[in-house]
């Protein structure tokens, strides 16, 4: 749905992208992380028709980017940090108004601003000015304006930037449940937690190139190594000698037990159980220590110089 191939642009003798490869497939959310002025913006600029590449390509749908702008840019719903409010306008006009652009006709525009002013819970403000909305109902209406179209491929820049944790969840629960077969999303985001709650797909990106790419659960077992696994015993760990399994290894000691990176869960973890019970340790729990995106985040950014 989303691809891009060698996608770069050059400002001067500067290189805000390069060298750029994308592949989001329908169903698929990717997050884009970075730092800001990493190239998140001018990729999404790229791939919207608004930019032109300097060398390589990219197609939405199908559609390529330079040849044909106007069928990229009626197939993309865009939001960005700059949502481009018109401030006197009420929030119905507004929406009706980029579904005119969008050449929904009457029935449909009403239909749509209806029910996504509902869903955001603007309703009660539709005929408000949105010069007198608060910054998280001008956040929500710059989503609902992206969706007017109900389009197959989003691309969100910071979606939930400068809202308040209530507004902030719902859009995070909307971009969830806009997940589908037939729809294809890029986040554009520096928040890691709103990163790993939505997207299935990650792509690191600093100085204008992607430095690790791939699943999430994929880029922590390449980046982090094998998973790990905390056992805690009634008594607390007693230490001595262990004979532990293949592909086992003693990461951590505790007064409550034991942490170990297990390459193989399915194989190792019921003879590492029994090893510990055979030698007499009370065994209370045993789980899976949590690796969040952070983690993969900066192990990524370790892996490369920082002049």
């Amino acid at each position: 749905m989303i691809q891009a191939e060698d996608l770069s642009k050059q400002f001067g003798d500067y290189w805000a992208v390069d060298g750029v490869h994308l592949d989001v497939r329908p169903g698929q959310v990717l997050a884009l992380l970075g730092q800001n002025g990493a190239g998140k913006t001018t990729t999404v600029r790229m791939l919207t028709s608004v930019l032109l590449p300097t060398r390589g390509r990219a197609s939405i749908a199908g559609y390529d980017v330079v040849r044909q702008p106007e069928q990229v840019r009626a197939l993309v719903g865009v939001l960005t940090e700059q949502h481009g409010l018109y401030l006197r306008m009420t929030g119905g006009e507004y929406l009706d108004f980029y579904g005119r652009i969008y050449n929904l006709d009457a029935a449909a525009r009403r239909r749509r601003s209806a029910e996504l002013l509902g869903y955001f819970g603007l309703a009660e403000a539709a005929r408000q000015r949105i010069g007198e909305y608060s910054k998280g109902m001008r956040q929500k209406l710059a989503l609902a304006r992206t969706l007017i179209h109900e389009p197959p491929v989003l691309l969100l820049d910071e979606p939930t930037s400068a809202m308040d944790p209530e507004s902030a969840r719902l859009v995070r629960d909307s971009i969830a449940s806009l997940r589908s077969s037939n729809r294809a999303i890029i986040i554009c985001t520096h928040n890691l937690v709103e990163a790993e709650l939505l997207a299935d797909h990650v792509a690191i990106i600093r100085r204008g190139r992607i430095l690790v790419s791939g699943p999430v659960e994929e880029l922590k077992a390449r980046l982090l190594g094998a998973p790990i696994y905390e056992v805690r015993m009634r008594n607390g760990w007693r230490g001595g000698t262990l004979s532990l399994p293949p592909g086992v290894e003693l990461v951590t000691e505790s007064g409550t037990g034991a942490r170990f990176r297990v390459a193989d869960a399915e194989a190792s973890n019921p003879v590492l159980l029994q090893q510990l019970m055979t030698r007499g340790d009370e065994i209370v729990a045993m789980q899976e220590v949590p690796r969040t995106l952070e983690e993969v985040y900066l192990a990524a950014m370790q892996k490369v110089p920082h002049d």
